[in-house]
């Protein structure tokens, strides 16, 4: 184990076994679910979860810690981590990029016929005395785009983690520090959103396969010296929104803020224990989690819950909660938030929580 952790911090793409990748995801606050053998793609679900109609909600499967539904089974929790690749270890690793907080440019470089101009980077017109000679896949579509922009294309970015595929493709993974921002996939949209030809954007309601994982058609290998992710680049960011790769703005019921439920308070206000800097903090994401109680679905609770761990975790790691007490305060929230998912929620906050514990952190924010 001690060998395995040296190398988790250096490079993941040296692993022995999917359990450590899925461990090293885990620990940097990454969900992670089971791929198929040798594939990239999720492992199935069970008879009951294939049949028509089935209601993924109301999965007894999600609650009993099952890998049905593929990413929206995605964990932290080292438990159920050790269960499923201790099981099955050929099973490869998914990462599930809204509750990790991650934005990937997926880059291909498949050999097919150039469509017309006005598909290689939807929204830009590229005029018939532009000559398209030796632009054949979406390294160059993208590299096109980042010099209209003035700006180094991601696929050279090597501030940021970056991972080649077994079929010479490229993902770029960002990570999305804007919490108003929740970026849409493009891949499986059905074409309703696309950022460059052979250009695909993972993010919330999708997947990623994690550096590490090895495939039939090979391994998803680390390249350059970055192995974490880069905040997304501004100029990117606004190249996604310009593409409709943001959600419409849900209805609000009432604007302000949401206060957090009166025993959740009361178990901050023990987690700081009377520091009102890091009280704030916690109630800051705990308001978050909190406010999920006024929609039942699509509020993306599980990472909202996810991220006030998280965040807990750093600030016990920094000495300014405790554990027991910061644990309290985010199952209150989360139980007032969701009822009756106490089984859920804590694997959820478990997992959130060993996170966080990995980087301490300051009550401003600081790691």
């Amino acid at each position: 184990m001690a060998a395995e952790l040296r190398v988790s911090r250096s490079d993941p793409g040296q692993f022995t076994s999917a359990a450590a990748v899925a461990r090293w995801c885990a620990r940097r606050g990454w969900p992670v679910h089971p791929l198929a053998p040798g594939r990239k793609t999720p492992v199935g679900n069970c008879t009951a979860c294939r049949a028509p109609g089935h209601d993924r909600g109301a999965c007894d499967c999600l609650r009993a810690g099952r890998w049905c539904h593929g990413f929206h089974a995605a964990t932290l929790d080292l438990d159920l981590i050790e269960q499923w690749w201790g099981a099955r270890p050929g099973h490869g690793v998914g990462v599930a990029c809204g509750p990790a907080g991650l934005v990937v440019i997926d880059i291909d470089a498949h050999e097919r016929e150039l469509p017309g101009r006005d598909r290689l980077l939807p929204g830009v017109a590229i005029s018939a005395g532009i000559d398209l000679t030796g632009l054949a896949n979406g390294f160059h579509t993208l590299g096109v785009l980042a010099a209209l922009r003035g700006v180094t294309s991601p696929a050279d970015d090597s501030s940021t983690l970056r991972v080649r595929t077994p079929s010479g493709g490229l993902h770029v993974w960002y990570r999305n520090d804007d919490e108003g921002r929740r970026w849409q996939c493009s891949a499986g949209s059905g074409g309703a959103r696309a950022l460059a030809w052979q250009v695909d954007v993972r993010a919330c309601g999708g997947y990623i396969v994690a550096p590490g994982t090895v495939t039939r058609a090979g391994v998803y290998r680390p390249v350059g010296p970055a192995r974490e992710p880069a905040p997304l680049p501004s100029w990117l960011a606004g190249e996604l929104e310009r593409t409709g790769h943001l959600p419409a703005a849900p209805a609000r019921a009432a604007a302000g803020p949401r206060p957090v439920p009166p025993r959740a308070r009361q178990a901050v206000i023990a987690a700081g224990g009377g520091r009102g800097v890091s009280e704030r903090v916690l109630a800051g994401v705990l308001a978050e989690v909190a406010a999920c109680a006024a929609v039942p679905e699509g509020a993306a609770f599980s990472e909202k819950l996810n991220r006030a761990a998280y965040t807990a975790g750093g600030l016990v790691a920094a000495g300014h909660v405790t554990e027991a007490a910061a644990t309290r305060a985010l199952r209150e929230a989360a139980e007032h938030a969701r009822p009756g998912q106490d089984g859920r929620c804590r694997a959820i906050i478990r997992g959130g929580l060993h996170a966080g514990r990995s980087r301490p952190l300051s009550p401003g924010g600081r790691v």
